[in-house]
């Protein structure tokens, strides 16, 4: 099942995030447990599934990166491959550079910020990886958002 036809979206990075969150609720909305109990056993089960479907469909979608990752799996390339360790010399020091200050909660607020706006750049090198079709690139971009996208959540997750 292609998560994209699913919506009623075209296959692309770019989304309508309006559209995908105002499909979502609908079709949700139409598997409802209160909407299929008068269904048999087999139906219920059936909406049930549909259901998860449903969310895990949204989940990727509504995620710049698991949409690229999906959007990549399509084209037969695996972003988390543990074969795929490669990473270049200056974002593996950015990232001990982050790691340290995050350690040592050194203005959490702006850390979160510059870590951000990193990440804002590489989605804008992901689109564009994806639309001149170089999916290895983009591959290699998903891989490296994974990593600020974990130090985003991190930071976070101290700030609270």
């Amino acid at each position: 099942m292609n998560y994209f036809a699913l919506f009623g979206l075209d296959t692309d990075f770019c989304i309508d995030d309006a559209a995908l969150n105002a499909q979502y609720r609908q079709l949700i909305a139409q598997f409802h447990p209160d909407k299929t109990a008068h269904l048999s056993s087999f139906e219920q089960k059936q909406a049930m599934m549909t259901t998860a479907t449903l969310n895990e469909a949204y989940r990727v979608l509504s995620s710049p990166l698991e949409r690229a990752a999906y959007l990549l799996k399509q084209q037969q390339i695996d972003v988390d491959d543990p074969n795929n360790t490669h990473f270049p010399a200056d974002f593996l020091m950015q990232q001990i550079q982050w790691r340290e200050a995050l350690q040592e909660n050194h203005d959490l607020p702006s850390l979160q910020n510059e870590i951000q706006q990193a990440f804002d750049v590489l989605l804008q090198k992901i689109k564009t990886a994806l639309t001149e079709q170089n999916y290895f690139q983009a591959a290699d971009f998903v891989r490296q958002g994974r990593f600020l996208d974990k130090l985003l959540s991190e930071i976070q997750s101290k700030i609270l």
